[in-house]
């Protein structure tokens, strides 16, 4: 294991991580009002409703099956009876169908935003690198389920696994267990990561005021009586 793969893996994650939670504080502090995800539905609605539900749909479905398959320790799949192969199996077709429907609208919206004038003329550049960097980071982890077909036993996934679990409880040897992952493993993975850089700096942070909306769900009705 060399040391470029070291701090890729074993440390960058936590740089990311870091630069994900005091950046997103340090924006909404500072900067409250490009707080939005800049909505260019006045501009033209046009393929926006199907493109903006198939992404965040797929996009959501992709996040919390990595959650999920990452972080939920070996020992529960095994009590569960589970077994690696059939995990292997249904990440890999649960991860095909959500990440083709956030392809399909990723594709939608990112034609949509460079195409169409008045849109194209109040994009910003961040805006265009956001995008590009969600389409080759959702390529190239569609493109892993080829690589995974050809090698069911689901010891791959294990070590993904174990390297999620051992960054999150700050254990050191964590870049050591996907030291012989495959380049296009890591090569998703470090693009995944850097998501979580370029998150504070780009639309991505209304993500934040999502969750927090979340709580309207169990809000008592408001009753509201005529004069």
């Amino acid at each position: 294991m060399n040391t470029i793969h070291q701090f890729l893996f074993g440390i960058y994650p936590y740089i990311a991580l870091a630069i994900f939670l005091f950046g997103s504080l340090a924006r909404f502090e500072r900067e409250q009002y490009t707080w939005k995800s800049d909505s260019s539905q006045l501009l033209y609605r046009g393929s926006l409703r199907l493109g903006n539900i198939l992404f965040h749909v797929g996009i959501l479905g992709l996040f919390f099956g990595h959650l999920v398959g990452l972080l939920t320790p070996v020992v529960v799949w095994d009590t569960l009876g589970v077994s690696h192969t059939v995990k292997q199996a249904v990440a890999m077709i649960a991860g095909g169908v959500m990440g083709t429907i956030c392809l399909a609208g990723l594709l939608i919206l990112l034609y949509r935003r460079l195409t169409h004038p008045r849109i194209a003329r109040v994009t910003r550049p961040g805006d265009k690198l956001l995008l590009l960097w969600l389409l080759a980071t959702l390529l190239l982890g569609l493109s892993t389920i080829t690589v995974s077909a050809g090698h069911m036993d689901g010891h791959m996934m294990v070590l993904f696994m174990t390297w999620a679990q051992h960054i999150v409880t700050f254990q050191g040897d964590a870049a050591s267990y996907i030291a012989d992952a495959p380049l296009l493993f890591k090569a998703h993975l470090f693009m995944g990561l850097t998501l979580f850089v370029i998150f504070p700096f780009t639309r991505l942070v209304h993500v934040w005021s999502g969750f927090a909306s979340l709580g309207y769900l169990g809000r008592a009705w408001q009753l509201v009586r005529p004069r």
